[in-house]
């Protein structure tokens, strides 16, 4: 009884932190929709059919285009499905086979999570349409048959989803991402202007769709209302743009919802709401090609306040890409999204999107001799030559509670409790430590929402950052699949501090059981010294460095244990009292959706309050 109680209490303070008017219209949506009577439920359409792209000659663009798309389809950026010159299965599950029956049912109907199905974004990821971007470069380029496929395809689509039918109805983002591949295609192919009236009535089905649950996704405080606000904006310009009245009401919702969501979801230090990477490059993304799409048809500026949080957002990111390669700590969801998927660069590699973000916000480039940064403004008809080198500095995000230290060719990102919005990940004081391109201690990622069996709970909790777990339990009361209840908040936390040739920083927080953990890092060129001070835990705290996969030397020291591979690292870790354990286990890490590997932990494990220290030192 005191435990329902407690858990109550919990769930009515961590209402009042979502805040009641967004309760209030998520759950005024949920029961509308399950009784069938919400205005979305009532959507219809009269059927038509393409063409949708012009046949039309045009001057090829002499740019290397998309090599997927051509024999396989590539999911995820790493699942690759053979095309076999046959249709997709829009559908089905491409991994399983497992498809849902026709006559398909009214989106609204169909569950997010079906066990028959599994996870229903591999039903979604092909109904994207980034095939879209590929066919339209090579039919750019000259390529008659790609221009004939791809209105096949659509055809195709159209007649195996019809409207708002099915599960590839059933989001309105995913609707939103479809309207940003068909736009970023009539860019290429220069179809704006005469577009077909095959395309103008897809448009227009899916700004529909979009519309009537827009006030649901803004509710969520996430990429949602991004994506939808973003997708309402471009098909309203484009529509008023070719004369359509009801352009200009699209135009206008999507306008307003984009600068709402800016200045709110996009922090005073360029944090993003959802405290995630990958999404804060997919909403960059989505404010980019906002930009470009305006220029291009040559409508009215957004807010000043856009474009500063725009600007703020673009410098967010560029500090946390390494410059060698472009990859970035894979901290918070990662569902694997990647918008604008323009050429050949890796999913990992983020400095397209900032280079993109950067030449519209800060009205320059910021990397050079990087081939597909340049190649990805080109195919979007982007000329600007301008480079200023930007400086790698030392950062405090404290609005989205990180902090970035860097010495030499070493740098730590330390990720702290401070959440105005919903967190997904009880990852506090998690640490990602790089050394030059390497992530020695990473983080797990997300790899899937809806495994068999669900793993979801493993990446999204404590056990899967590089912090400490005490009690076996995680940091916050998990409450829903993606919501946890009693945010942690830091009680101190001091600014990234540079002397002696050291950077160092340190933070406080005490959780909702009334333990207290405190961390202070220090990082030299050739060292890391971590140094943490736990009590409070009933039975066992566990610290844990998740490793690259190396060959990893072990050595039983006093009271703890040291480490070393053939890299040149050794990584000793000790307490002041006695240990339980030292050892090395297996877990796991994902850097790409619906794909996990195992990798070496390093776990010392104690049974009262005490210090722990953490040492690194590397000589390579």
């Amino acid at each position: 009884m005191v435990f329902k109680l407690k858990l109550l209490l919990i769930k009515i303070k961590t209402a009042f932190r979502l805040g009641l008017k967004n309760i209030f219209i998520v759950s005024l949506y949920k029961f509308s929709i399950r009784y069938s009577i919400h205005p979305a439920c009532k959507l219809d359409a009269k059927s038509f059919s393409g063409p949708f792209f012009n046949e039309s000659l045009l001057l090829p663009s002499g740019l290397k285009t998309l090599s997927s798309w051509n024999k396989s389809a590539t999911l995820f950026s790493h699942i690759e499905i053979p095309l076999n010159s046959q249709m997709p299965k829009w559908t089905s599950n491409p991994l399983s086979g497992k498809h849902f029956n026709f006559p398909l049912q009214p989106w609204w109907k169909i569950s997010d999570f079906n066990e028959n199905i599994g996870d229903i974004k591999l039903v979604w990821e092909l109904s994207r349409m980034n095939w879209v971007i590929a066919f339209a470069q090579r039919a750019r380029n000259g390529d008659r048959n790609f221009l004939i496929k791809l209105n096949e395809w659509l055809e195709d689509w159209l007649n195996n989803n019809p409207p708002y039918f099915g599960p590839n109805w059933k989001c309105g983002q995913e609707a939103s991402i479809r309207i940003i591949n068909l736009c970023c295609a009539a860019l290429i192919t220069n179809q704006i202007e005469n577009s077909t009236r095959g395309l103008r009535e897809l448009i227009r089905l899916h700004l529909k769709r979009i519309l009537s649950t827009v006030s649901y996704s803004t509710a969520q405080e996430n990429n949602h209302g991004t994506s939808e606000a973003a997708a309402l904006f471009i098909g309203g310009t484009w529509l008023a743009k070719l004369g359509f009245s009801d352009g200009k009401k699209y135009e206008k919702i999507g306008r307003k919802l984009l600068q709402n969501r800016a200045s709110k979801l996009i922090q005073k230090d360029g944090s993003f709401s959802q405290y995630s990477i990958n999404y804060h490059r997919m909403v960059l993304d989505t404010f980019s090609i906002v930009e470009v799409w305006r220029k291009r048809i040559d409508v009215k500026a957004l807010s000043d306040e856009f474009y500063e949080s725009a600007s703020k957002a673009t410098s967010w990111l560029y500090q946390m890409v390494c410059d060698k390669n472009g990859h970035v700590p894979n901290i918070g969801a990662n569902d694997g999204s990647l918008l604008l998927q323009l050429t050949d660069c890796s999913y990992r590699d983020f400095r397209p999107s900032v280079q993109l973000a950067a030449s519209q916000f800060l009205g320059r480039k910021v990397y050079l001799n990087v081939p597909d940064c340049d190649l990805h403004l080109s195919w979007l008809g982007i000329d600007n030559n301008q480079y200023k080198s930007y400086k790698y500095i030392n950062c405090n995000f404290d609005y989205g509670g990180y902090k970035i230290l860097r010495s030499s060719d070493a740098k730590v990102y330390f990720r702290y409790p401070r959440f105005k919005y919903r967190p997904s990940q009880a990852d506090a004081f998690h640490i990602d430590f790089w050394v030059n391109r390497s992530n020695i201690f990473g983080d797990a990622g997300s790899y899937s929402y809806n495994s068999i069996p669900d793993m979801s709970s493993y990446f999204s909790g404590t056990s899967s950052h590089n912090t400490i777990q005490f009690d076996d339990r995680d940091q916050m009361p998990k409450l829903g699949r993606f919501l946890f209840g009693s945010w942690l908040k830091v009680n101190s936390v001091s600014p990234v501090l540079a002397e002696d040739g050291s950077v160092s920083c340190s933070a406080n927080y005490c959780d909702y059981k009334g333990t207290s953990h405190t961390r202070d890092i220090r990082l030299n060129s050739h060292s890391l010294n971590v140094v943490d001070k736990v009590k409070g835990f009933r039975k066992k705290a566990i610290i844990r460095w998740r490793l690259p996969n190396n060959e990893w030397t072990k050595r039983d020291i006093n009271n703890g244990i040291e480490i070393s591979n053939n890299m040149g690292f050794i990584i000793e870790v000790s307490s002041n009292k006695s240990i339980v354990r030292a050892s090395i286990v297996q877990g796991w890490k994902s850097l790409f959706y619906l794909k996990k590997v195992q990798i070496p932990v390093l776990e010392l494990e104690i049974s009262a309050p005490a210090t722990i220290t953490t040492d690194v030192r590397w000589t390579k």
